[in-house]
């Protein structure tokens, strides 16, 4: 294998903080490598070393020589001036005078825009979103065909949609790659390398996201009994060691290093699974709140047709209800928690909320704060403690411990903080608030994956109620009990399981459309075929057609019969499917039962194409 990028002994530090020391790590041909870390240990530092754009304090970076590296940083920026074709040619087309070249970029670039909901390609790229000069930076990478791809949090401002289409498109790509993300499900289905960074160390596990899981429990588990091992050696060791010159100055001066060695051993730390934190919630009554006929739109504007978000939208909120909102960008799903918390006003209807609901509001715009305040002062503005219930509370203090925010960090200035600990500490600063229902919108950018499962278990135990708008699918699957899948122009459906349910349904209900339109056509050949001139142009009279037994004729009319009634009984478990309306083990017993019923209807439809022929 072709090793095609080779870091020795990388050194970084911030200030007086050591980001990482001694690291070295090889990238060979064809691995797909995901880096793992907690927030603020320097992950995206080290992508900026590895591309060329940032040098280490110490330590060096070496590229096999031709190897050419495509990155796609999370914050791109573009030259002034630059419309979106033009930056996706930006370092993709060498020469834009060869005329072959830039043709076929310019195909590929409408074709991977069009998979990112780009479409008008003249507009400046200083008009467009954020999340859209991301997108835009990530088409102009995939258009460099680099020999090795660098991605900084590639599905961040993609919607489910574009995720798995960018999985799929890397999963087909021969390409080598290095990427920072935390949808763990992409990890899982993209990566085959995953590297760890923990405690200025890093980690190597030549597998998938689950295979990572496996084995990193292994080795802390390892790490455990090495240190309690070292720690029964060194209480024997520290005896002795305590013990007169004289009573050990016939021992060998070795055993005094050895010491040493082992009494750093014995002080490891490894960092100890967190109890589950059980907040006690603000009570909250049985009326949540209930959407009236909601309806809401954006008028039409420059370049931009009628925007319909809601129309005549009807929905009561259960007590303890857990929600999960998907759907394209640009359907609605962050205006209509704005209509919610009534941040936005309705064109007509209204939300009736329940008087014991207080909301908390986790919002995709970074939070407005002073800077210079410190980490610990900021949450305390809010509260001084969290009460848990029973007479039990968590300061302040300890509240932040849980979220990661060792004591010494927590007397950190607040612009000292990297993009991922200024979202944890925004998070935190909501929860301390003590609501009974939580909004969260878009609660995973930026967010390392350990902060991301201390959160599935906060929302797991939670005792409220809870939306969350994301594209994380395994956040989704963890965290939310049912959908509200967001389809465009003001369709809005509810589905009752979590989004790879949704997802499968889908897939089945896809499956089946496809199944009867081969039907249907099979059908229309056969009459076609039947009722066709011969090539004279003469009806095919002196053609002696075989005609069906009475045995054939008998079981042609009774497989009309059959069809009918499977695709009867199809049709309603696809409406029952559809409608939002039946529990999850009927979905289970339906989902089960459909694939079993195309089968049988397709068994059927044959038999009844070949005696069709002679009917």
């Amino acid at each position: 294998m072709k090793v095609y990028l080779q870091a020795t002994e990388l050194t970084r530090r911030v200030g007086d903080k050591t980001l990482f020391q001694g690291i070295s790590l090889g990238i060979g041909e064809g691995q797909r490598v995901g880096l793992i870390a907690q927030n603020g240990t320097g992950k995206t530092t080290l992508l900026n070393i590895l591309a060329g754009v940032d040098e280490p304090d110490g330590g060096e970076v070496v590229l096999r020589s031709g190897i050419k590296v495509g990155y796609l940083s999370q914050t791109p920026h573009f030259p002034d001036g630059m419309t979106v074709m033009d930056a996706c040619f930006w370092h993709a087309c060498q020469d834009r005078n060869d005329t072959e070249e830039a043709l076929d970029l310019e195909v590929r670039s409408k074709q991977i825009l069009g998979k990112l909901k780009i479409g008008d390609t003249s507009r400046k790229m200083s008009v467009l979103s954020g999340g859209q000069v991301k997108r835009v930076a990530l088409a102009n990478v995939l258009l460099q065909n680099p020999d090795l791809l660098i991605l900084d949090e590639p599905t961040n401002h993609l919607d489910l949609e574009m995720i798995e289409w960018l999985e799929g498109y890397l999963g087909r790509q021969c390409i080598t790659l290095l990427m920072v993300t935390h949808d763990r499900y992409f990890l899982d289905r993209v990566c085959n390398v995953i590297l760890e960074m923990d405690d200025q160390t890093l980690y190597t596990y030549r597998g998938n996201y689950a295979y990572y899981l496996e084995k990193r429990q292994e080795r802390i588990d390892n790490a455990r009994a090495e240190i309690a091992r070292a720690n029964n050696l060194y209480r024997t060791e520290l005896e002795w060691m305590r013990s007169t010159p004289q009573a050990r100055s016939h021992k060998a001066r070795y055993r005094e290093e050895a010491f040493y060695e082992l009494e750093k051993k014995a002080k490891r730390h490894i960092e100890e699974d967190k109890l589950r934190l059980q907040v006690n919630s603000t009570y909250i009554g049985s009326k949540i709140f209930e959407a009236e006929y909601v309806s809401k739109s954006f008028p039409a504007g420059e370049g931009r047709e009628e925007l319909v978000i809601l129309k005549d939208f009807y929905y009561n909120f259960s007590r303890y209800e857990k929600m999960g909102i998907v759907g394209n960008n640009g359907t609605g799903k962050s205006t209509f928690l704005k209509l919610l918390l009534g941040l936005v006003a309705p064109d007509s209807g209204r939300f009736v909320i329940g008087e014991t609901v207080k909301f908390g509001y986790f919002s995709q715009e970074p939070m407005q704060v002073d800077e210079n305040m410190k980490v610990i002062d900021a949450v305390r503005r809010v509260a001084e403690y969290v009460d848990l219930g029973g007479g039990k509370h968590l300061t302040a203090m300890q509240f932040l411990q849980h979220f990661m925010f060792t004591p010494l960090q927590q007397q950190n200035y607040i612009y000292k903080l990297s993009g991922g600990e200024r979202r944890r500490l925004q998070l935190c600063t909501v929860l301390m608030q003590n609501p009974n229902f939580l909004i969260l919108d878009e609660p995973t950018n930026d967010m390392d994956i350990v902060t991301l499962q201390i959160l599935e278990q906060y929302l797991q135990d939670f005792k409220g109620c809870v939306i969350i708008v994301s594209h994380d699918r395994y956040f989704m699957d963890k965290v939310v009990d049912h959908l509200l899948v967001f389809q465009g122009n003001g369709q809005v459906k509810d589905f009752p399981g979590n989004y790879t349910q949704f997802r499968e349904s889908e897939k089945l209900l896809e499956k089946t459309e496809n199944g009867k339109r081969k039907t249907e056509n099979g059908r229309a050949e056969v009459k076609t075929e039947n009722s066709s001139p011969s090539a004279s142009g003469k009806p095919r009279l002196t053609e002696k057609k075989r005609k069906l037994t009475f045995k054939e004729r008998q079981e042609y009319e009774q497989l009309e019969k059959d069809i009918e009634t499977l695709e009867q009984e199809k049709t309603a478990i696809e409406e029952a499917l559809s409608s939002g309306t039946i529990s999850v083990d009927e979905i289970t017993a339906m989902s089960k039962r459909l694939p079993l019923l195309n089968d049988e209807l397709d068994e059927k439809s044959m038999r009844w194409l070949e005696l069709s022929e002679f009917a």
